[in-house]
């Protein structure tokens, strides 16, 4: 039987016993919808290059530490471990797109010049913390939606192009993810807006 035939969780059963072709079929497999979803993320080639690398190095790293669950889902969990390599390159980055003044818009007017006190550091800090717990409780496709757009920046058909769903599919997660956020915000009495 050609390994082209075989399913994904027979390839890493088959790459986990010491065939690392079973490997390479995997990553030839779902190469083009990786390498996609990565490059629509972060826009640079180059940079998509360097993720696309990251991210199957720290799948063969999950797979010997048998952290995948078989469950059907590789190329999910893949994207998945890919979208959060680009989430930390672009925290790592403080990637921010360049702003110009023009006639009607001066930077300054947008500034805040005070310093934050070591106090509204550390609420920040928190509040991001929590976010990101609530964040982790929200099932995938929620959870996806709104990093793409929160932390990404991505439009919404750029996130629908990059999760093989339509406009209306992300609009609707990013809807229910919302209230979803809304309802664990009240449940834990938690206060964003002090």
């Amino acid at each position: 039987m050609l390994k082209s035939n075989l399913s994904d969780q027979e390839l890493i059963h088959n790459y986990l016993n010491g065939d690392n072709a079973s490997f390479e079929v995997l990553v030839h497999r779902h190469k083009r919808k990786v390498y996609t979803s990565i490059v629509v993320m972060v826009k640079d080639n180059q940079l998509a290059d360097d993720i696309f690398q990251d991210t199957f190095i720290k799948v063969i790293d999950k797979l010997h530490e048998k952290r995948y669950k078989e469950d059907g889902k590789f190329l999910g969990w893949v994207i998945r471990i890919a979208h959060n390599l680009v989430i930390d390159h672009f925290r790592k980055q403080k990637h921010f797109p360049m702003v110009r003044d023009t006639e009607d818009y001066n930077i300054f007017d947008r500034l805040d010049l005070i310093d934050d006190s070591p106090q509204d550091v550390m609420e920040i800090k928190q509040s991001e913390k929590q976010l990101q717990d609530l964040l982790e409780e929200l099932p995938f496709e929620q959870k996806e939606v709104v990093i793409l757009r929160l932390y990404c920046q991505m439009s919404f058909k750029d996130i629908a192009k990059s999760t093989n769903v339509s406009i209306n599919t992300s609009l609707g997660r990013m809807r229910y993810a919302l209230i979803h956020l809304r309802k664990l915000i009240e449940d834990r009495e938690l206060n964003f807006f002090e």
